[in-house]
């Protein structure tokens, strides 16, 4: 027992006694030059850091990113080169829940991804869908509002829910799949991963080209019906997280096949849905996706605060050979992603360890909260600013993008007008077979369990348009769960197996 670490304070000091606190007497009162009790007692009061608005309840793991494929044609990114291989961080996420929900809840999965690259952090933020509820990001704020509590109540709204679905028929997309056997994974690697919106790649030529990212689980799709999912609920809050954590505890590494889609640069000018819609898919037969390589995750954290709780992902975070777009979230959330970061992490919170890029650094951010890091990372104390006459970092123009070659006159676009939102969501709905169907009726169905009738007839509407058998499946599920009929049977805790 002498090889024993000694505990000290924080200064370094030995702590003597860790088990009494000091007091005048046995039975005095305790003593404020008790330093260490106080220490103790301060500390516990700042454990905790704000939650994320979203996705705050998260599982994560560190793993590699191997690309087989060959697209020097599209991008000079050097960790999309062929034969790259990079270490990464992912972080899946529900969005609605706090900190303490339940995993197994029917929501939209965040899957966020960073990858450590020489030349910087490339993060990619998505979803386990490939489409979104809004297309512009200002309705964004009201959007999360309606997936957070009541103000009054301070429970969660349905009636909030539908009401602002009813009224944005660009969220029937997501709502569909939100909906259907897919929005209830059993686990992070039983589901797909989108990067979602349109971002850019440019080569050598300086050509660009537009790009969605796919990653394809190889463990197949597994989901669970409301009630299985009841089931594990009442069983474990975490099951996301046994599932992950264990499962890589366990050997059993999961992987994802990597794909992209690419389009022309000029192509979007051509298509007859708006391809940097967030609320829209890029039609397989138009743009068939192509196979790149292998995302694998393969190493649990050490300790999930400092690890998964710290990260920050931010789609701010490119590298050269890979652009943004004019998806206007996209455009919104390379802001308000760091924003976020910066507000609940600190100020220079990319200095935390996990956020920290593999590769050099070298700018002219100083002072503020957690200047932790001994100066500017200039290397020089006289290069405090810039332009500069000490040898101070400068700019790298062989890092600049290509012209954007798609213009257009600065207005507030009337986004609905135009705008056909029907039309892919009745082509995800013609692929669902009928059992796929009587559970997306009957999970809407429960979704709207008390919302005023308005509010129902308005939805419905909007799923009559999308195909007649869609709103009347759904009339027929709402008949059914008012006679407390049971609208599908089930098997209990048998995950249903869903096509790729």
């Amino acid at each position: 027992m002498t090889d024993r670490k000694t505990l000290t304070t924080t200064a370094g000091a030995p702590v003597p006694d860790n088990q009494n606190s000091w007091t005048a007497g046995e039975r005095g009162p305790v003593l404020l030059q008790d330093y260490q009790l106080i220490e103790k007692l301060a500390h516990q009061n700042r454990e905790r850091i704000p939650e994320r608005v979203v996705h705050a309840k998260g599982w994560g793991a560190y793993g590699t990113l191997k690309i087989t494929g060959d697209i020097s044609r599209y991008t000079n990114a050097k960790v999309l080169q062929p034969g790259a291989v990079t270490p990464m961080l992912a972080r899946f996420s529900t969005v609605a829940g706090e900190m303490g929900a339940a995993d197994a809840e029917r929501d939209v999965r965040g899957f966020a991804l960073k990858f450590y690259t020489e030349d910087g952090n490339w993060d990619l933020v998505g979803n386990n869908t490939p489409v979104f509820f809004v297309r512009d990001p200002y309705k964004f704020p009201d959007f999360i509002h309606t997936q957070k509590r009541h103000p009054k109540t301070n429970m969660r709204s349905p009636t909030a829910m539908w009401d602002f679905w009813s009224l944005s028929p660009e969220s029937l997309h997501q709502v569909t799949i939100l909906m259907s056997d897919r929005g209830l994974p059993v686990s992070p690697q039983h589901m797909n991963g989108y990067g979602s919106h349109t971002f850019s790649l440019w080569n050598d030529a300086g050509e660009r080209f537009w790009v969605k990212f796919h990653f394809k689980t190889r463990q197949g799709h597994k989901t669970y019906t409301n009630e299985q999912a009841d089931q594990v609920i009442a069983r474990t809050r975490e099951s996301y997280q046994e599932a992950l954590f264990g499962g890589i505890d366990n050997g059993e590494f999961p992987q994802w096949t990597v794909q992209i889609q690419i389009m022309p640069e000029l192509d979007a000018e051509k298509t007859s849905y708006n391809p940097f819609d967030l609320t829209k898919v890029w039609p397989h037969a138009e743009y068939p996706p192509i196979e790149i390589g292998v995302m694998e995750l393969n190493r649990n954290p050490e300790n999930y605060f400092a690890e998964i709780e710290n990260a920050a992902f931010s789609p701010s975070n490119i590298v050269p050979g890979i652009g943004y777009s004019p998806d206007k979230m996209l455009q919104a959330r390379v802001f308000s992603y760091a924003d976020a970061h910066r507000h609940r992490l600190g100020t220079h919170y990319e200095t935390i360890p996990v956020n920290q890029p593999r590769c050099p650094v070298h700018h002219y951010h100083r002072d503020g909260q957690m200047n932790v890091f001994g100066g500017i990372k200039t290397g020089n104390p006289d290069a405090y600013y810039e332009p500069n006459s000490v040898n101070g970092p400068f700019e790298q123009k062989s890092a600049q993008e290509p012209p954007l070659r798609i213009s257009g006159d600065a207005d507030r676009y009337n986004h609905r007008i135009g705008n056909d939102d029907y039309v892919q969501v009745r082509a995800l709905f013609n692929l669902f077979d009928d059992g796929e169907k009587a559970r997306l009726f009957a999970n809407i169905a429960a979704a709207m369990g008390g919302i005023p009738q308005e509010i129902a007839d308005r939805q419905i509407a909007h799923f009559d348009k999308v195909h007649p058998d869609y709103g009347a499946g759904v009339r027929h599920a709402r008949e059914v769960l008012s006679n407390r009929e049971p609208a599908i049977s089930v098997t209990p805790n048998t995950p249903q197996q869903v096509g790729a």
